[in-house]
C-alpha cells in the first residue's frame, strides 16, 4: 500500500502526518513551530523510513508556487521572521528523495474537503477560516486556484459596520480588511476579552456575522461558488453559522436568485472532516504530485 507524506505547517504548530490513498490518516504527530534549524530536523525524523511514495506540504504563506519561479517552494514575507526565505520543499525533497506537492494551508484544506468532505460532490467551492488571520481557499474545477499568485482573499477590504467601536482593524497593512476587523486578535482588542470569554456577548458575534456575511457576499459576486465552508477557531462559536447565513441573505437583498442560495443551511456549511481537512488535503497533494511525477502508486 503506496503511504504519503503530509504536513500542515501552521505558524503555531506543525501537524506532521501519514495517509494512504482513501486519506485515511494513519499516524500523526504536531511539533511547535519554533525556527526553522529546530523545527525541520525534527519534522525529517518523522517522516525519515517510512517508505513515503510523495510528500504533500500545505503551509503558512505568503508563499511562492510559481514551478518556474527560483524561489519556488519557499516561503515569502512571512512575519514569522526566522522562516522568510525559507525554502521548505526542497527541504523535504533533499532528505525524503521523494516528490512534492505544495500549496498554502488555506488551499490544502480547501482540497481536503473537496476530495473527501462537504464539497466533493461540487466543483467550485471556497473555504474560509477565522481565527488568529483568516484565509481563503479556492477551488475552481476540482482544483485549488491560483492566478498571479495565491488567493490572500482574507485581506479583502471591508465596509466597517457604523456602530464598530473599532472601525480600524488590527492589521498593520490595511485599516480595514477582513482580517484585520473580524479575526480573533481583532477581537480581542475591540472588545478587551479573548473569544472564547465572550460567548455570551451577542453583540460581539452580531458584528462579526456582519464582516464574516460581508466577505462571503463578495466572494459569491466574484467567484460565484458552489458551496461555502466555514472553519477556524472563531467560528466554533454555535450561533456563528446561523448568523452569517441570516447576514449573507440580508446583505444580497435578492440579487441572484437560485436554488443553491435559497437554502443557505446547505451552502453555507461547517467543516466535516474533524479537523483533518488540512492533512487530507496535503495527502491529496502528495498525491498529485506522485501523478505529475510519473511515480507509479496504484
Amino acid at each position: 500500500m503506496p503511504l504519503f507524506g503530509a504536513l500542515e505547517a501552521g505558524g503555531t504548530k506543525m501537524v506532521c502526518a501519514v495517509g494512504d490513498e482513501q486519506g485515511n490518516i494513519l499516524e500523526r504527530i504536531s511539533l511547535p513551530t519554533r525556527t526553522p534549524d529546530e523545527t525541520i530536523p525534527e519534522m525529517l525524523a518523522f517522516y525519515r523510513g517510512k517508505n513515503l511514495t510523495a510528500m504533500g506540504i500545505g503551509c503558512f504563506g505568503p508563499v511562492d508556487l510559481d514551478p518556474t519561479s527560483p524561489t519556488y517552494g519557499s516561503i515569502l514575507t512571512t512575519p514569522k521572521l526566522s522562516w522568510r526565505g525559507c525554502p521548505i520543499v526542497r527541504h523535504f525533497t533533499d532528505a525524503l528523495g521523494v516528490p512534492a506537492g505544495f500549496d498554502t494551508d488555506v488551499n490544502a484544506a480547501a482540497l481536503g474537503e473537496a476530495t473527501w468532505g462537504c464539497t466533493r460532490e461540487v466543483a467550485n467551492s471556497i473555504y474560509i477560516t477565522v481565527g488568529t488571520g483568516v484565509g481563503v481557499g479556492v477551488i475552481i474545477d476540482g482544483k485549488p486556484y491560483h492566478g498571479m499568485t495565491h488567493p490572500e482573499a482574507g485581506h479583502i477590504i471591508v465596509a466597517p459596520h457604523p456602530e464598530d467601536p473599532m472601525p480600524v482593524g488590527v492589521c498593520p497593512y490595511h485599516p480595514n480588511c477582513l482580517e484585520g476587523l473580524a479575526s480573533g486578535p481583532a477581537l480581542e482588542r475591540r472588545w478587551g476579552r479573548k473569544a472564547q470569554e465572550l460567548s455570551q456577548n451577542p453583540e460581539v458575534w452580531t458584528l462579526e456575522a456582519y464582516y464574516i456575511a460581508q466577505a462571503i457576499c463578495n466572494y459569491i459576486m466574484t467567484l460565484s461558488p458552489q458551496r461555502v465552508i466555514l472553519g477556524g477557531g472563531v467560528t466554533h462559536q454555535e450561533q456563528m453559522l446561523p448568523l452569517v447565513r441570516q447576514e449573507v441573505k440580508r446583505q444580497l437583498g435578492g440579487y441572484l436568485p437560485g436554488s443553491a442560495l435559497e437554502n443557505l443551511d446547505s451552502y453555507i456549511v461547517p467543516v466535516s472532516l474533524h479537523d483533518n481537512q488540512g492533512v487530507m488535503g496535503a495527502v491529496k497533494l502528495a498525491m498529485d504530485a506522485a501523478s505529475s511525477s510519473g511515480v507509479p502508486h496504484l
